[in-house]
């Protein structure tokens, strides 16, 4: 030991010398060994390739290799190196025998290098071959090999030759020459791509066939003679054809990709996207699309998130359209006007504040709110109708009032908890028009917070009436990726799970589009809570459906905003939404949440709770519903004993009375109410020898009291007259019309008056002929 460190001392030089060596050995190797750009490539869970973006120096280059396919490895240590797991990064008996063979040839006729030291090259690119370079690849070789298992050095040689033009690498080679992932090559074209590296240019389509068999087929009987494979093998292997053209790589979420790609380019994700499902879903867009460009809607996007995962199974963000139609824009990410999909959320809201029954009478009558007009769809009126029925309707007139009741600035507090992105602005900004697509979300968002609802729902049942603090998660797109739902509570983080089974009930009853509306008769049909939505102009066709275990949204319209005829949520959208759910395993329905609901009797025609003088039936409601007043609409009347007349003490002795319940809309809601409800009875008239009671019997349809209205305009630009309308309780009166206290005219039956009145204020009265006087003030403008 004493002779040894003596040793050292008298001769340092040599010791630092060779300290210096060993460092720089050790550090010789730089990291990482490539620094090449690489491909974004997204695959499935299960390693399925979805599709993939060029790197960024223009090469077909993948990230290094998962793994090896074990026919590969015997192919290419067969063809390039046989004693690859026998040396420590070079061979020299090879290096002698190839300089040997090369001298009496006068040129390079083979190669000595092993592996390993090709991989060295390969990371050292655009160095020349001189001999000194030689000896630094075989240095590096060595440290390659200490450094690095076999395995390891395998993986990075498979990932970083060349395999013709801008092909590199086996994952990529495999796939534009045979159009099949690594592991799934047979013999022959495993060993057809081992001879590629060492000449590559062999492989151009239509050319160097015959050598590239050659060199293919000596392969294979190496195989054979080193017993890797047997006869049988070998000759159906020789007899395998060569790949003649490229194929082109799967792209079947190029949106998908594309997003990804922003933050994680150069990249191998693994994505939730369920191969089959994203195939089977495009394939139902490509049909779609086929009959929507007729009508010339070019763009389409399909959004399916698992519910009890929130992971996204199918990504389809446009259409196979061209460029020219924006086929690149992800409309799954795009902000468009959100049409009537944000209206489930305002009646689950006003349910769970027991501020509405689910079968309770709203309004649906020409409605004018600080000048706005909300209309209908059709343009079209019901009067009254039940508010789950409005909901399946999509009623905009009752949607609109129903807001204003609740409170607009309420309403957009309350949404900031389901992060619709695009949402971003004050109540102020977009009014009322904010529950009838004033205001603009994505698919993403919106499929999140369907998703949400159900969410919330499945939760309640599995854990005994318990919530989650996180229900309205970000859809999950990585397959590493597991969702938070946050910590049981005992208290609704947004609405109860009552109120949202309850607006789900009303959502499940939406008339299916045409051919699916005998669906409830099949025991198999899956029962979906959906909603469509159409955009103001057709520009925009929504429809977002959610079974307890998926959630669908759909999309379609143009990229550039140009709306269309018959471009609606029903006729476009809706059929596209159940050809992708009947791609999806059967689903059974929602469980009531029965300890968030409680069962009332409620009056049968009106839907508010019932009061004394109403027919009755029960029906579940949110707990808070409880609150809500009693049935405003019957009133207990008295009748003589035709049951013809109304009557009363004056005229009829109190023993001779009937005293009858009797259901009584105002004179507005009534006058639209008779038309779609033959059934619905005005009141009866009084006797004419009775004192009558005082009553409204009539109201102006239009226009609205302190409005302000416009002289309509025709095609040849001539002013057109006003048409005013009243509706009377009574059809057979005649009603008076009055404009600024001069006679204009009477009308029976059909109460309607067209007048020209001169800009400015005016005042219309009306009298029926029963006495009974209504005045309306307007301002007239050009």
């Amino acid at each position: 030991m004493k002779k040894g460190l003596a040793y050292i001392i008298d001769r340092p030089k040599r010791f630092i010398v060779l300290g210096i060596l060993l460092v720089w050995y050790y550090f010789s190797l730089p990291k990482p060994l490539f620094s090449d750009p690489t491909a974004t490539v997204i695959e499935t869970h299960k390693g399925e390739l979805l599709g993939a973006k060029i790197a960024t120096d223009g090469q077909w280059r993948f990230p290094v290799t998962d793994s090896v396919p074990d026919k590969f490895k015997h192919c290419i240590v067969a063809f390039e190196d046989q004693q690859f797991y026998r040396h420590v990064g070079f061979n020299p008996i090879a290096m002698i025998e190839a300089i040997s063979d090369n001298i009496k040839a006068g040129r390079v006729v083979r190669g000595g290098s092993t592996i390993t030291q090709q991989v060295i090259r390969l990371s050292r690119k655009g160095k020349k071959r001189t001999y000194f370079e030689k000896l630094k690849e075989l240095i590096l070789a060595t440290r390659l090999e200490a450094g690095f298992s076999k395995e390891e050095i395998l993986k990075l040689y498979a990932s970083y030759a060349p395999f013709g033009g801008n092909v590199v690498g086996i994952d990529m080679a495999a796939w534009r020459y045979f159009g099949l992932p690594p592991h799934q090559l047979s013999w022959a074209e495993n060993a057809t791509l081992a001879v590629l590296p060492n000449a590559p240019a062999l492989i151009y389509p239509g050319k160097n066939q015959i050598r590239l068999k050659e060199k293919r087929d000596r392969l294979l009987k190496t195989l054979l003679e080193q017993k890797t494979i047997d006869t049988l093998t070998y000759e159906l292997s020789i007899e395998e054809t060569l790949p003649q053209r490229p194929f082109l790589l799967p792209q079947s979420a190029p949106h998908l990709l594309d997003k990804l790609a922003k933050d994680y380019s150069g990249k191998r994700i693994q994505t939730t996207i369920d191969l089959i499902l994203q195939k089977q879903v495009n394939q139902v867009v490509k049909q779609h699309y086929e009959v929507l460009r007729q009508n010339e809607v070019h763009n389409m996007a399909v959004m399916i998130m698992d519910v009890h995962t929130r992971k996204v199974v199918s990504y389809v963000g446009n259409t196979p359209t061209d460029k020219n139609h924006q086929k690149d824009v992800d409309i799954i990410q795009a902000p468009r006007s959100t049409g009537s999909t944000l209206k489930p959320l305002l009646y689950a809201a006003m349910m769970d504040k027991g501020e509405l029954l689910p079968e309770q009478l709203v309004s649906d009558i020409p409605t004018e709110i600080a000048g706005y007009n909300p209309k209908n769809f059709d343009e079209s009126y019901s009067g009254a109708v039940p508010a789950n029925r409005a909901l399946a309707r999509s009623l905009n007139v009752p949607a609109v009032r129903l807001l204003q009741q609740y409170g607009l600035q309420r309403f957009r507090d309350e949404i900031n908890v389901f992060d619709i992105k695009d949402i971003r602005y004050s109540a102020d900004h977009y009014g009322l028009s904010l529950i009838v697509g004033g205001a603009e979300g994505n698919l993403w968002d919106l499929c999140k917070t369907y998703a949400g609802f159900a969410g919330t729902l499945n939760h309640y049942q599995s854990t005994t009436s318990e919530y989650f603090t996180n229900e309205f998660n970000e859809p999950i797109v990585l397959a590493n990726q597991e969702v938070n739902f946050g910590r049981k509570t005992s208290q609704k983080p947004t609405y109860g799970a009552g109120s949202i089974w309850l607006t789900f009930e009303a959502m499940k009853k939406v008339n299916r589009p045409e051919g699916d509306e005998a669906w409830e008769f099949y025991d198999s049909s899956k029962e979906i809570a959906w909603k469509t939505g159409t955009s103001f102009g057709n520009r925009d066709a929504w429809a977002i459906g959610t079974s307890r275990d998926y959630t669908v949204g759909v999309w379609i319209g143009n990229a550039d905003g140009e709306g269309r005829p018959e471009l609606t949520g029903l006729n476009s959208a809706a059929p596209v939404l159940f050809d992708v759910f009947n791609l999806l395993p059967y689903s059974k329905w929602f469980a009531a949440p029965f300890d968030d609901l409680v069962e009332v009797n409620v009056c049968t025609k009106s839907g508010f709770l019932a009061s004394k003088d109403c027919p009755q039936k029960q029906v579940y409601i949110s707990v808070s519903g409880t609150k809500t007043k009693p049935c405003p609409y019957h009133q207990l009347i008295h009748l003589d004993t035709t049951r013809k007349y109304r009557v009363n003490s004056s005229c009829v002795p109190v023993a001779d009375i009937i005293h009858e319940s009797w259901f009584v809309l105002s004179p507005l809601q009534a006058y639209f109410f008779k038309t779609n409800n033959a059934d619905y009875k005005s009141l009866p008239p009084y006797r004419s020898d009775c004192s009558k009671e005082i009553q409204q019997r009539m109201d102006f349809v239009f226009p609205k009291d302190n409005s302000s209205v416009y002289l309509p305009k025709g095609f040849d630009g001539e002013t057109n007259e006003l048409i005013l309308k009243v509706a009377h309780t009574n059809s057979d009166i005649r009603i008076f019309w009055y404009l600024d206290n001069q006679y204009i005219g009477t009308t029976r039956q059909f109460h309607e008056m067209p007048i020209l009145p001169k800009p400015g204020e005016h005042i219309i009265t009306i009298l029926d002929e029963k006495g009974n006087e209504l005045k309306r003030r307007i301002e007239v403008k050009k």
